[in-house]
């Protein structure tokens, strides 16, 4: 397991005990922040938000995938190690989701079990996907095949395309695609265009072997 991994060349930074408690409380906060927001705007009547929040649908953005899944990614990419994207990235969703339903059932007065028990699955495995993403950022071909994995899941929530049309779900998918694009880049230009070919020909291989819309 250790020569897979070292296939990878993915180097661990040392950081101080203390700083990984801060960053991890960090995130965790930021987990919960975003869930109580996420789920004010739903909760609130478009005609009293923001004009560009109700323009730009950000409730119902917030209420999709791609976000959550370019944040777990920045979580994972950014941490210090493997073991510490998981715990993170878990701590997050942890913090995001509970915040979520929690403001469902005590402020808005309800509590919609299939999609807390959806949300509950994704949080559970979402250190073993973190785990996984962390070795993104390494030189090896492996990592490069991973970045390209990652662009492909951003895609196919980013687009909605079949063999006669092609839409982009919104304007802020678009943005969390380029976003990702510019966190798993390749360290040139050239590295960085093939990763992104190779992530779009994965995309439509998934759309096609596996029609999970993602993006609702």
């Amino acid at each position: 397991m250790k020569i897979f991994l070292n296939t990878l060349r993915c180097k661990e930074k040392s950081i101080s005990v203390s700083r990984q408690v801060i960053n991890t409380f960090a995130v965790l906060f930021l987990g919960i922040a975003l869930g109580t927001f996420s789920k004010f705007l739903d909760n609130t009547a478009s005609n009293e938000l923001p004009f560009l929040f109700g323009y730009l649908d950000v409730g119902n953005f917030l209420g999709r995938f791609a976000i959550w899944v370019l944040i777990a990614i920045c979580i994972s990419i950014y941490s210090n190690s493997s073991i510490r994207a998981a715990i993170n990235v878990f701590v997050f969703f942890a913090g995001m989701v509970t915040s979520y339903y929690l403001y469902s059932k005590f402020v808005a007065g309800f509590f919609p079990k299939s999609y807390a028990m959806i949300w509950a699955g994704f949080t559970a495995i979402s250190p073993l996907l973190a785990f996984i993403c962390w070795y993104a950022k390494g030189k090896g071909k492996i990592s490069f095949v991973l970045s390209a994995m990652m662009i492909a899941a951003l895609f196919n929530m980013t687009f909605v395309y079949g063999w006669s049309y092609f839409n982009i779900r919104s304007i802020l998918e678009l943005v969390v695609f380029l976003c990702g694009c510019v966190v798993l880049r390749r360290e040139t230009v050239k590295d960085s265009m093939i990763m992104l070919v190779i992530g779009i020909v994965f995309a439509f291989l998934l759309n096609v072997l596996m029609p999970f819309r993602f993006g609702y």
